[in-house]
């Protein structure tokens, strides 16, 4: 993997590292095909596996893709705006959601274990939450730097494939803030229940988010500058992290709203920096399905899903998984002694 010289802290470095991004393996992804269409189906009978598959060998950079290795990792963060009443939850229960995911309680705890993948959780300075963006900038420029330096720390050598998520109580506020900066719109458009607001405090939590859309962005925002206005330490690890996976040629399923607004940010700097992921599903926050159609991209699975924690993008593991064990096991139309087609 190209490691970046030096620790990163600041938007510049950010930039560069943004500019190094290796493109697709070409040759991996002809030989890929060529592969798919000499096995025991017929063409596309598949389906979206192919799809799978075929990114897959396109960004491992390999005909025959593994998913042997993956990791599921979820960074945790408080935010200060949850002191508006955005959350149905307090920020107390982000660290007490972190003890469940460590002693294995969590949802994203089983479906790790079921698709073997190795679990990790980055606690981001709980006692020390973002500034409340409804009165400021959430972070200075060097600490969402760093928090995108840090998220790159958990790309390592030898992963086939991340599954990014988050905890963070009132982060879909912050998700709908990030949203709304980089592509327009206003609270109506962005804001939805997150852990369960509804009536009056749905209403207010959309306010707070018009209020603070008129504070940061009466004018045009750099994506980067988005991120710290209004993200939280846990977005921006996500951002590097996406980062780091491209520049290893590791493949990322990205989990639900939040996650995916995270790295939106890294799309808004370059239409093709988010070709090595895939949308692990479709979120049951409507902004998610907006958010989508913004970035160009078509979810795995639609199952009515809003829990976050990586839960979706472990799930999706399980397709992947599905696609490259068809596409590295079944034989060809040769090794069975089939007749292709005429």
């Amino acid at each position: 993997m190209t490691q970046p010289k030096g620790p990163v802290a600041n938007f510049a470095e950010i930039r560069a590292v943004l500019a190094s991004f290796p493109g697709p393996d070409r040759q991996a992804a002809a030989e890929a095909a060529a592969r798919e269409g000499q096995l025991t189906k017929p063409p596309g009978a598949l389906g979206r596996l192919e799809e799978i598959s075929a990114w897959m060998a396109t960004w491992q950079g390999k005909a025959r893709p593994k998913a042997d290795h993956p990791r599921v990792a979820v960074f945790a963060a408080n935010h200060g705006i949850a002191a508006q009443g955005v959350s149905a939850f307090p920020p107390s229960v982000t660290e007490q959601m972190v003890r469940n995911f460590v002693s294995g309680g969590a949802a994203v705890n089983q479906l790790s274990t079921l698709f073997d993948a190795d679990l990790r959780v980055y606690e981001m300075a709980l006692d020390k939450p973002t500034a409340d963006f409804s009165k400021g900038p959430a972070m200075r420029e060097e600490d969402c730097a760093r928090a995108m330096a840090y998220g790159m720390m958990a790309v390592e050598a030898n992963l086939d494939i991340l599954c990014l998520g988050e905890m963070g109580i009132a982060n879909t506020a912050s998700a709908s803030a990030i949203c709304a900066g980089l592509f327009g719109g206003n609270a109506q458009d962005w804001v939805g229940p997150g852990t369960g607001v509804a009536g009056d405090a749905l209403t207010h939590k959309k306010a707070v988010i018009d209020g603070a859309l008129k504070l940061h962005f009466a004018e045009k925002r750099d994506p980067l500058d988005v991120l710290a206005r209004v993200g939280g330490l846990e977005l921006a690890a996500i951002a590097g992290a996406v980062m780091a996976a491209r520049l290893a040629r590791t493949p990322v399923l990205l989990d639900g709203f939040a996650c995916t607004a995270a790295a939106a940010v890294l799309h808004a700097l370059d239409e093709h920096a988010l070709d090595h992921c895939m949308v692990a599903h479709m979120s049951a926050e409507p902004g998610h399905r907006r958010l989508l159609d913004k970035i160009g991209k078509k979810p795995l699975l639609d199952l009515g899903m809003r829990l976050g924690e990586g839960s979706g993008a472990a799930l999706a593991l399980g397709l992947v998984k599905a696609a490259v064990a068809c596409h590295t096991g079944m034989a060809t139309f040769a090794d069975a002694g089939i007749d292709g087609k005429v």
